[in-house]
């Protein structure tokens, strides 16, 4: 994938830089819309699928140009197919596979400065091309003493730009999400430290080898080891994990046991995480799993982990509850706590977001409520997005004047989002385990 695309020789390093291809982005987005107004005044019934082509087109390019926080935020939002137009979606999930890698000498350069010596005079081979390039790092296979190793490096500038890219994506953002200021701000808080997270190969590795060995135990699950004297701030080694990404494995058209078999492994890796753990995976994008020989799951990427605090781990499950037989009291404490009302809420206002939010949360707890539930099942999906789009078109969410939701949500729906959606790909009816007091 990375081959095909053209290499890039430098990246936008200083704020000015990235400002400017921001600006300059937002200028050509507004141009689209200043073509579609013209055309539509010729036209009255032009729809507007057009001009999302073409600013999601711009939008991206000029984001896989600059890498970092603000093509991880255009991943971010084309997994969760609520918030986007099609054509958003689909150009934008491109970020979770390929971006233009950057040019080998950059790849020595960040080597030299870290080991004071270049790729190839540490490792017997090393690929010149990336073989792989995302929105934060790239990837290059090796080979050292009988060893394929995957060597993952981050791109110049990154870390440094995370907290003045996610003001640069404000704009897009308000725009493209439907979303108030106020609202944004509380979750960009939480994006901005998960990024600088991500930008901390140290802790990336340290927390794989502390995940991948408390879920050692859980079958058809396979995990690299990772190598601390090729491994620095921007560069991670590991091993190589044969296999195919979920996507291409779905084209050699699998059996559904082989299907199934995949998908329990997903669930039964979640569950561990989130419920005993309480720290899980919170990028479940297709990208970062490998489906291996006898239909075994490799997880190659533990940058993105959101660290669950217990009293918001009791409060969202205890909403996930089947049978919702909760007093009215208890219920009201629990919603004020995942903060979807407060004190200046009126009576009206209480009423309708705890509805919707009871609706939400037990449409997203569903497969809980079964000890199987089939992911095939495309009507559940709809009536997810049936939900999401009634809620972001009513009157009441619209004139509300605050964000609602703890913070913690955005991970956590995020990581169900993105594991059902990866479930309902792979087609898989699975066991839906879940722990004794959710029962």
């Amino acid at each position: 994938m990375a081959e095909k695309l053209k290499e890039q020789e430098s990246i936008p390093v200083s704020k000015v830089q990235r400002a400017a291809k921001f600006i300059s982005t937002g200028a050509k987005v507004g141009g689209n819309y200043v073509r579609h107004y013209a055309k539509k005044m010729v036209n009255p019934s032009l729809d507007k699928e057009s001009l999302h082509q073409s600013n999601a087109e711009d939008i991206y390019k000029s984001l896989s140009q600059l890498k970092g926080s603000a093509l991880k935020v255009a991943q971010m939002m084309s997994m969760d197919k609520n918030l986007l137009p099609r054509a958003y979606q689909d150009k934008f999930t491109m970020a979770q596979y390929s971006a233009p890698p950057l040019s080998y000498p950059l790849v020595v350069k960040t080597f030299q400065k870290y080991f004071g010596k270049g790729p190839e005079q540490l490792f017997e081979t090393f690929t010149r091309s990336a073989v792989n390039a995302a929105s934060i790092g790239q990837v290059h296979q090796a080979t050292l003493d009988g060893k394929t190793l995957a060597v993952k490096i981050q791109y110049p500038g990154v870390a440094d730009s995370v907290s003045s890219d996610l003001k640069l994506v404000r704009p897009f953002a308000l725009r493209l999400l439907n979303m108030n200021e106020k609202e944004l701000d509380h979750y960009m808080e939480e994006v901005e430290e998960r990024l600088l997270e991500e930008t901390d190969y140290l802790l990336e590795v340290e927390r794989s080898r502390e995940i991948s060995k408390a879920c050692s135990h859980i079958p058809n699950l396979n995990f690299p080891n990772y190598y601390d004297e090729f491994s620095s701030e921007r560069i991670i080694t590991m091993d190589w994990i044969q296999g195919q990404h979920i996507k291409e494995w779905l084209e050699t058209n699998p059996s559904q046991e082989s299907k199934n078999q995949v998908g329990q492994a997903l669930w039964d890796f979640y569950h561990h995480q989130v419920h005993n753990l309480k720290q899980v995976h919170a990028d479940p994008h297709p990208g970062n799993f490998i489906v291996q020989d006898k239909d075994v799951l490799g997880i190659i990427d533990f940058g993105c982990v959101k660290v669950i605090p217990e009293d918001f781990y009791k409060g969202y499950f205890s909403l996930i509850k089947k049978d919702l037989l909760i007093k009215e009291e208890e219920l009201n404490e629990i919603f004020y706590g995942l903060e979807f009302i407060s004190d200046q809420d009126t009576e009206e206002e209480k009423v309708y977001f705890k509805g919707v939010f009871k609706e939400m949360i037990s449409l997203l707890g569903k497969p809980f409520h079964a000890e199987r539930f089939d992911f095939a099942d495309d009507g559940f999906f709809e009536q997810i997005f049936e939900l999401g789009d009634r809620i972001s078109n009513d009157k009441m969410f619209k004139k509300s004047r605050q964000a609602r939701g703890s913070r913690h949500g955005l991970y956590i729906n995020r990581t169900y989002f993105g594991l059902y959606n990866l479930l309902n790909q792979l087609q898989a009816e699975i066991e839906t385990t879940k722990p004794e007091w959710l029962k």
